[in-house]
């Protein structure tokens, strides 16, 4: 079985959550949480914001995007925190790159 597969998170990256890692309110605790074996994960707002579009069809560019049009922020600030939280979670498992289809 092969090991986690490590991105380099860029604007043209087009993240995905790894089959190991979910998504899910937690009910109980009123939270978001990544679930993934043995750990546990609860982002804050934004990040759960940008978690759910990373669905491997848009680019961090797309999401930057969406982000600049919500919240009327200057790009290259959101970009580089948009960047720089994927990366972390690419770092720590918790994302990868959604891979090309072939034909």
């Amino acid at each position: 079985m092969a090991g986690p597969r490590h991105i380099t998170v860029s604007e043209a990256s087009r993240p995905v959550l790894p089959r190991h890692a979910k998504l899910k309110y937690d009910e109980i605790r009123k939270v978001w949480v990544i679930l993934a074996p043995e750990r546990v994960l609860a982002p804050d707002e934004i990040a759960v914001e940008v978690l759910k579009m990373c669905d491997g069809m848009r680019s961090v560019a797309d999401i930057v995007d969406l982000l600049v049009a919500k919240y009327a922020a200057p790009r290259a600030d959101i970009s580089a925190d948009v960047v720089t939280m994927l990366q972390d979670l690419a770092d720590k498992g918790f994302l990868s790159e959604a891979r090309e289809k072939t034909s």
